[in-house]
């Protein structure tokens, strides 16, 4: 009965992936017994089924069925396009989680350094602040069985720590200060997914706020609007909205967002497909932003629902777009679950822009081809110099105030910002190949931690870190790992070092936005939108 089952969800699938009527997927889906027919297959479809019930029921030896769909699946769906996928059901799970905006686990951020477990920090009010987990412990035992003096993975690692609410799991640590294993038993718990990383006013002589959005999920709305009241309340008059590095996520997420900033009747997105009919989505009026003078930044791997929002900004002419070119996603996925766990993302619709833009950039011939075309960029010298980017001539489209826009890949932002690599060097490349700064940084923080936990921002652990001469005592750290001090090589990358350094020991020792915080000070992509809305 499993394997009926199973066959009888492939047929489902591969029926809508060949695009029959209503009536035969229902039909397929259904039916409560397969029967054999030795007549003539002529679809594609047909010839499916017809192979399927032969090996199940004719072949040589038993089969593992579900083994061999799942196999196949991927194959089948990647003959689509580059987005349409099939997802088992761990990784259908991580991504569920990812965007409902949370899960079920014991609350700590690790990193596994040196075959070890160490825990960076613990979530303010989680299940492991609550029994007494600390930052800094190492991770020995779970559940009785050893995880540490051998090569782990993170995945096994999360799933030996996640779990259903309300079960528990046992960990044992190591502490600097205590001679034996601390033993902790935890009740996992719902533990957030935020999707803003930081929110505060950037420039406060200029009323300049600065949100930074991570993805699209079921929470963002919700935060961001949190966000920008609190904002509001400590005189944001400006608004600096990054959405760098943001994959996307829901459309629906991205046009409630898109609604906060746009008058009545502008267009925010409408989708179209072979079996979706034109959907328009058009903002209603009631946003509490519509006049708040905007900036919106992106790069080469801001994507899909990120693009549909600044898509929405830059077509209206209601903001600036600062950064380099977004990643070029214009399809809609709706999933497809199985009672397995596994799922499908199917393509559905191609998404527009106002304008009437497609920003979907060109299928290659593999999925690799498409994977490639970031370092492809990277090589013809886009991300250092707008000239070198090519635009589809083919494509041209006004905004509402008439500027020229292009399709057919990605979103090409108002104002360009080139990929800052004044400090790179070859002595940087090689700690950052060997991960000294992040092995370096958790020791810092690890040695001097009861310090480092009295000082409350940003600025205080840079002053501390000064006075340390953290940055020196970071070239003997390298050198003794196999990184020599040239100072020929370490002069150019001096302000990139400290940068990394000190952005890693913030992060290790506060947070996500102090790291934020301290790293915007001299990144030129917001130094320029700070410009931009200055001017």
């Amino acid at each position: 009965m499993k394997t009926l089952k199973r066959i009888i969800q492939v047929l489902f699938v591969l029926t809508m992936g060949f695009f029959l009527g209503i009536e035969a997927m229902i039909a397929i889906y259904n039916r409560n017994h397969l029967s054999f027919s030795a007549g003539p297959s002529n679809t594609g479809s047909q010839k499916i089924e017809t192979i399927i019930k032969a090996i199940d029921r004719k072949y040589v030896d038993n089969v593992d069925m579900d083994s061999i769909i799942d196999s196949v699946l991927p194959t089948l769906l990647e003959k689509l396009d580059p987005h349409s996928a099939y997802y088992p059901a761990q990784e259908t799970k991580e991504s569920n989680d990812e965007l409902h905006g949370s899960f079920s686990g014991i609350g700590v951020q690790f990193s596994i350094q040196d075959d070890t477990i160490r825990v960076n920090s613990v979530i303010h009010g989680g299940p492991s602040e609550k029994v007494g987990v600390l930052a800094g412990d190492r991770i020995v035992l779970i559940n009785d069985s050893l995880f540490a003096g051998k090569k782990i993975p993170s995945s096994e690692v999360v799933k030996n720590l996640k779990g259903p609410k309300g079960t528990t799991v046992k960990i044992s640590v190591k502490r600097n200060d205590e001679p034996n294993l601390v033993d902790f038993t935890i009740e996992r718990g719902d533990i957030p997914v935020k999707s803003v990383d930081a929110a505060y006013i950037i420039s406060q002589e200029d009323g300049i706020g600065y949100i930074m959005i991570n993805k699209f999920g079921e929470t963002t709305f919700a935060e961001m609007m949190v966000s920008l009241a609190e904002l509001s309340s400590k005189g944001m008059k400006k608004l600096i909205i990054d959405l760098r590095s943001n994959s996307g996520g829901y459309l629906g997420a991205a046009i409630q967002m898109a609604n906060e900033f746009l008058p009545k009747n502008d267009l925010i997105v409408y989708t179209q497909g072979a079996h979706n009919p034109m959907a328009k989505q058009f903002a209603d009026g009631r946003g509490h932003y519509k006049n708040i003078p905007l900036v919106v930044m992106i790069d080469e791997s801001s994507a899909s629902a990120a693009e549909i929002f600044t898509g929405a900004i830059q077509d209206n002419d209601r903001g600036t777009i600062v950064g380099r070119r977004s990643f070029g996603k214009g399809l809609v996925q709706e999933p497809i679950d199985f009672s397995d766990g596994s799922s499908i993302r199917i393509t559905i619709a191609r998404y527009y822009t106002p304008s009437g833009r497609c920003i979907q950039k060109p299928y290659g011939e593999s999925d690799e081809d498409y994977a490639m075309d970031i370092v492809k960029r990277y090589e013809h010298g886009e991300f250092f110099s707008a000239d070198s980017i090519k635009q589809n001539e083919d494509e041209v489209y006004k905004t509402k105030g008439g500027r020229t826009v292009y399709g057919g890949g990605g979103i090409m932002p108002d104002v360009f910002v080139a990929q800052d690599t004044t400090g790179y060097s070859t002595y940087y490349s090689n700690v950052v190949r060997k991960s000294l700064i992040n092995k370096y940084s958790f020791k810092y923080v690890d040695s001097n931690r009861s310090q480092l936990s009295k000082l409350k921002d940003y600025s205080e652990v840079e002053d501390y870190l000064d006075a340390d001469n953290a940055l020196n005592k970071f070239y003997e750290y390298a050198s003794k790992n196999g990184v020599k001090r040239d100072r020929n090589l370490t002069a150019p990358a001096r302000k990139q070092m400290r940068n990394a350094l000190y952005g890693n020991i913030i992060y290790d020792a506060l947070d996500m936005q102090d790291y934020i915080t301290f790293i915007n000070l001299t990144d030129p992509t917001v130094i320029k939108a700070i410009e931009t809305l200055k001017d």
